[in-house]
């Protein structure tokens, strides 16, 4: 069964992304928030912080890999709030793991099934994201990235405060875990049976392998559409782009509140509390980022805010005193806001091909988001956390260059600027 999409429905869609990029966030940022007290209830090392990165980035490349396939037989609906109830209970394995149980184990096991879910769910809510921007003809992906960064601004506040209050991480971590449950539920309910993958892969299948009046195709031509964005070359230069902001946010939410806490003399609370610095800066600029895109393009956009993100993790790492590191936090943010959206946002300009690309394009940005945090944990432990830092550096430059990669196609409707 298909939902007719009136004005009405798509609100409805529109608003319930909204919910699910800001459940997204929260849960990442509860876990995130935690990291300093998590390893003093474990007696861990940075380097057994990185193995449990690491086993949360390969659960979701698993999970990036595995979306592809749920999308095309399920759909975006169903999908995501398949992966919101396995990242929750996840989030609470993890907690409880760590703060009632005090098993390394759980831990893994709970960022396992934490990293498959969020990494099906952020390809998955990207889609949909892509699609309602096509519906729109306005650059809003990154308002919905905006909602990613307020639910990473609740759940780092969040974060602070438990820390600073003393709650147990599995506490935090199960309350957490059990409001994003209930937000799933409200959200679904909003989110038209017409699934959009189903129904925008279709539409390229259709016209490439069925007459216009023949049967709907089945799931695995569908995935075969969606498969077909890696053949592309755009989708590697796109993917340098998000590469590079993707490993410095990752990099942030894993590793910033740990910095501050480690080299730079504050306590776990003070650790939170820039990290929050981040995330509402990366927020801030996502809320107004769409209407800058459309007044000065893409390109312009991402070359000025490579800039200050370069300038922000070289202050924060170079910051003599603390009130310098949460300047170098609040620029890293600003800096790091649009690359992902932006990327996701030129993936989806030819609106017969989006799903495949914007489903490519995620999972290359998910991948670094994920995958870079680790790699940064083992390096750290030979050379430091701040010098390590600078790997993000020369990332986020080379992001910067390739920029040009994100100029609209011919004919796209959002992301040229007005000249």
């Amino acid at each position: 069964m298909t939902d007719v999409l009136s004005r009405s429905v798509y609100l409805r869609w529109r608003n319930a992304v909204f919910a699910i990029f800001a459940a997204s966030g929260l849960s990442i940022a509860t876990w995130a928030a935690r990291v300093p007290t998590i390893k003093d209830d474990l007696g861990i090392e940075n380097r057994e912080i990185g193995l449990a990165l690491l086993a949360m980035g390969i659960a979701s490349i698993l999970g990036l890999s595995a979306s592809s396939v749920i999308i095309a037989r399920l759909g975006t609906r169903t999908g995501m709030f398949g992966m919101l109830i396995t990242l929750s209970i996840g989030l609470s394995i993890l907690g409880l793991g760590s703060g009632f149980f005090h098993s390394y184990a759980m831990l893994i096991v709970g960022l396992a099934l934490f990293g498959f879910g969020n990494g099906c769910l952020d390809v998955m809510m990207n889609v949909d994201g892509a699609a309602i921007e096509t519906q729109s003809g306005k650059t809003i992906l990154p308002l919905f990235h905006a909602f990613f960064s307020f639910g990473t601004v609740i759940g780092a506040g969040l974060g602070a405060i438990a820390a600073s209050l003393h709650i147990g991480v599995a506490i935090h971590a199960v309350t957490i875990a059990a409001l994003i449950v209930v937000l799933a539920i409200v959200a679904i309910a909003n989110v038209p049976r017409r699934a959009v993958t189903d129904a925008v892969a279709a539409d390229s299948a259709s016209a490439e392998a069925a007459p216009a009046d023949g049967p709907a195709p089945g799931w695995r031509q569908r995935l075969a559409v969606s498969l077909s964005a890696w053949r592309e070359p755009r989708t590697y230069t796109l993917g340098i782009i998000m590469l590079g902001m993707a490993f410095a946010e990752g990099g942030a939410n894993d590793w910033l509140a740990l910095g501050v806490v480690e080299h730079e003399g504050g306590t776990a609370a003070i650790g939170a509390a820039a990290l929050t610095v981040f995330s509402v800066s990366m927020t801030v600029v996502r809320v107004f980022g769409g209407p800058l895109v459309d007044r000065f393009g893409r390109v312009a956009t991402l070359r000025v805010l490579a800039v200050a993100a370069t300038a922000g993790i070289l202050l924060f790492i170079l910051a003599p005193n603390l009130p310098l590191v949460f300047v170098g936090a609040a620029l890293w943010g600003i800096g790091a806001s649009l690359g992902f959206p932006l990327g996701m946002s030129a993936a989806a300009d030819d609106p017969a091909r989006a799903a495949a690309r914007v489903s490519a394009a995620a999972t290359i940005g998910y991948v670094a988001f994920l995958c870079g945090p680790p790699i940064l944990g083992f390096i750290s432990d030979h050379i430091g956390l701040l010098p390590t830092l600078f790997i993000l550096v020369v990332l986020v430059a080379a992001s910067g260059l390739a920029s040009s990669a994100a100029k609209p196609l011919p004919g796209a409707k959002v992301g040229a600027g007005r000249h």
